[in-house]
């Protein structure tokens, strides 16, 4: 705040001079005032934080986002996300992050009068898996579990053997391990992992990477326990409608679609499939797995052992 004081003679004849002063306030801006917000989110090369503006110290905001480093006070030279302009609450997703590592992240909020941040938090990225092919997966953790933050795409079990690539009406009589993508097209193998059935799931070779297992039905259900929404949102990769709940848990599970039947695909983009390591009957050859549509969060159920489905691999 600036006091400007205005000074007023005034001449008495000769009885001398009376000086009088005035005061009158006037406000100047401040940087402005902001909060970091928690740390959440966090994957082997991901996280999400933000800010909570508070008071805009009197100017415009023209800037606003989240400043990272592995030193203790990051700034606006450093890594940064901007995340629009003016006062509030917003959330910035920060990419790019390097496994296994610690890092210090700050919010920060720019106006004419300079640079206002946040509190620095610390929080550390997640591991990596990585497959016998050199697949490197992005992980999370939910609760006590780690979890691979992508479904699984290698063609070989842990000890090198490979496992066959399978196609057209010979899937449904299989008695051993076998892959394919779907449709039996590459294009979809990058983003939705390839498609397995339940030999390779239960093979003592092992489908996981080294430290990391099938999970079990009673570990899906501790997953799904958590009350948080494990698909992906929005429809990038969910065909429309999408419902998704309003508690993101950076799972993001993808609607990978299954092979059936005499090899035939179904369901790309409407549901997903995954294998538990749980049989159901062994008689009738059905196996519990763990499913999610675009239009509900989750539910275990059964199928028969020669259908295609994507794994997801949890750490031991």
């Amino acid at each position: 705040m600036k006091i400007t004081r205005r000074v007023f003679l005034l001449a008495l004849g000769g009885l001398g001079i009376i000086v009088l002063i005035s005061c009158e306030k006037k406000d100047l801006a401040t940087i402005p005032v902001i909060d970091t917000n928690a740390v959440s989110f966090i994957t082997s090369a991901t996280a999400t934080c933000g800010g909570n503006i508070s008071n805009d110290g009197g100017a415009t905001i023209t800037e606003r986002g989240v400043c990272w480093s592995i030193e203790q006070t990051p700034s606006e030279d450093d890594n940064k996300i901007t995340d629009g302009e003016g006062i509030g609450n917003f959330t910035s997703n920060i990419t790019g992050l390097q496994a296994n590592t610690s890092y210090y992240v700050r919010a920060y909020a720019i106006n004419s009068e300079g640079t206002g941040y946040g509190k620095a938090l610390s929080f550390t990225t997640n591991i990596t898996a990585i497959d016998i092919d050199s697949n490197v997966y992005n992980t999370i953790k939910i609760g006590s579990q780690v979890w691979m933050a992508e479904n699984l795409n290698v063609t070989r079990y842990r000890n090198g053997d490979p496992i066959p690539n399978v196609s057209g009406e010979q899937w449904d009589d299989l008695i051993t391990g076998a892959y394919c993508s779907y449709d039996n097209k590459e294009d979809y193998r990058s983003t939705y992992g390839l498609l397995y059935n339940w030999h390779a799931v239960d093979d003592s070779r092992n489908i996981c990477p080294e430290g990391w297992h099938i999970p079990t039905m009673d570990e899906w259900e501790t997953l799904a326990g958590t009350g948080l929404e494990l698909k992906e949102a929005g429809t990038t990769h969910w065909m429309s409608p999408n419902f998704c709940g309003p508690n993101p848990s950076g799972f993001e599970a993808l609607p990978g679609g299954n092979c059936g039947f005499d090899g035939n695909f179904n369901a790309i983009t409407g549901a997903g499939y995954w294998w538990t390591a749980n049989e159901d009957n062994v008689e009738i050859e059905i196996s519990w797995i763990y499913m999610i549509s675009r239009s509900n969060s989750g539910f275990s159920s059964s199928t028969h052992k020669w259908a295609g489905l994507s794994i997801r691999c949890i750490k031991d």
